[in-house]
């Protein structure tokens, strides 16, 4: 085993904070003064010196980084305002129901005043003391920011949180801030009549970054700084090695790979944390064969490995059924197979030929294996054979399993790639 280069260590230990931190990825991101991130900046701070009431949704995918956005926005304000800020956080998978939200309202505003927090206060009381303290901060020139994270979900039921807190907020008395956060696109029309009526109706779009934005993020996060304790010599040939990755042909073909499979940010950190923690450490530079593996170890697809183990007669069997869909053959069962397992054998004299009984097997371990599976949950009452039947995986998938099985016979990789 050779020697470790303490110089990679250090380096591979810094690009894993990196990418554990997301406000370091978000902030690059957020330069732009038409970015999401200035966008929401002003709205709450304006908020917040202006002393208004707003109300705000932030819609997109799961891992896009609202909250990555929003938690480092409120950390800015809160270096920025420390007296005049105060932050309420709920989450709709816990304080979905009204009376736990209140109460959960109630406790954080407690805390955050050094109050004394009863738990055996009724909803009302609860609902009563957040009118207070909203007309009282107001009073004191002090904001509220409630952050309502799976916002959908508090948009269910009579919505009594969304509504006495929008209400309360149409007080010139009270000061305070509502954000939002939904993978749900159609959040805000979730709302009952007298709810969205009280709503601001300002809704900012996360979207996956485009093909440039992720360029320059990988790049930002993959660079190592120049005028660090690291060697200047080793981060200046570590960063050129970089580029000439990022400009390879075959690394922006893996990106495009990824970016089909999930276009989100988070995925592609964890897929650079993979890639990072297979550098080699007594080189001391990535390669691309790191990002080729990680992006292997981080698809493991379960279909392509049951194709895998399947047998050549469930492989002929998948990519005639494969066949039978490319003909518009949209309902077919067993019979429908063999007959199009019999057309490939007289066509090309496959030295690959069973019987019946040998297929009905294979067709039905198929089924155990859930590689395909019956159409509707009708005719239990049927024969195997005689029930329709779809496949369960994809094109891509046949090809791609076909492609690594070891014996595949060359017949089927041409029928499939026909």
């Amino acid at each position: 085993m050779g020697k470790e280069n303490p110089a990679a260590e250090k380096a591979s230990n810094l690009l894993r904070s990196r990418l554990c931190d997301p406000k370091f990825v978000v902030k690059h991101l957020s330069d732009s003064p038409d970015s999401n991130y200035s966008k929401l900046k002003f709205l709450v701070s304006s908020s917040v010196t202006e002393a208004y009431n707003n109300s705000i949704l932030l819609l997109g995918p799961r891992g896009s980084g609202k909250i990555a956005v929003l938690e480092l926005i409120l950390t800015d304000l809160l270096v920025e305002y420390p007296d005049t800020i105060s932050v309420i956080k709920l989450n709709g998978l816990l304080h979905s129901d009204d009376c736990c939200a209140f109460k959960e309202i109630a406790r954080q505003l407690c805390m955050e005043h050094q109050l004394l927090f009863s738990k055996m206060a009724s909803f009302d009381d609860n609902s009563q003391f957040m009118i207070e303290m909203l007309r009282e901060c107001g009073l004191a020139h002090k904001t509220i920011i409630f952050v309502l994270d799976e916002f959908d979900l508090f948009a269910q039921g009579k919505q009594r949180l969304l509504y006495s807190l929008l209400d309360a907020m149409q007080s010139v008395t009270s000061q305070a801030v509502v954000i939002g956060v939904s993978c749900r696109l159609d959040a805000d029309q979730l709302l009952e009549k007298r709810v969205r009526s009280r709503f601001s109706h300002r809704k900012l779009l996360f979207l996956p970054p485009s093909k440039e934005d992720m360029q320059r993020l990988l790049e930002h996060i993959l660079s190592l700084p120049v005028d660090s304790s690291l060697p200047h010599a080793y981060a200046v040939e570590f960063n050129k090695r970089i580029k000439n990755i990022l400009a390879d042909g075959r690394f922006k073909e893996i990106v495009n790979t990824l970016v089909n499979l999930d276009s989100t940010v988070n995925h592609l950190l964890r897929f650079l944390f993979l890639a990072v923690s297979y550098m080699d450490l007594e080189s001391g530079f990535l390669s691309f064969e790191n990002f080729k593996t990680a992006l292997s170890n981080s698809h493991r697809q379960p279909k392509l490995e049951c194709i895998k183990d399947c047998s050549i007669l469930e492989l002929y069997i998948l990519v005639c059924m494969k066949r039978l869909e490319v003909k518009e053959q949209n309902s077919y069962n067993f019979n429908s197979v063999m007959k199009e397992y019999k057309s490939i054998h007289d066509s090309f004299q496959t030295s690959d030929y069973y019987s019946r009984n040998v297929c009905l097997r294979a067709f039905e371990h198929l089924l155990q294996r859930e590689l395909l599976g019956f159409t509707d949950n009708r005719g239990y009452s049927q024969s195997v054979e005689f029930r329709p039947v779809k496949l369960l995986i994809s094109s891509i998938e046949l090809h791609q399993g076909l492609k690594s099985y070891c014996s595949c016979p060359v017949i089927l990789l041409k029928l499939v790639e026909r």
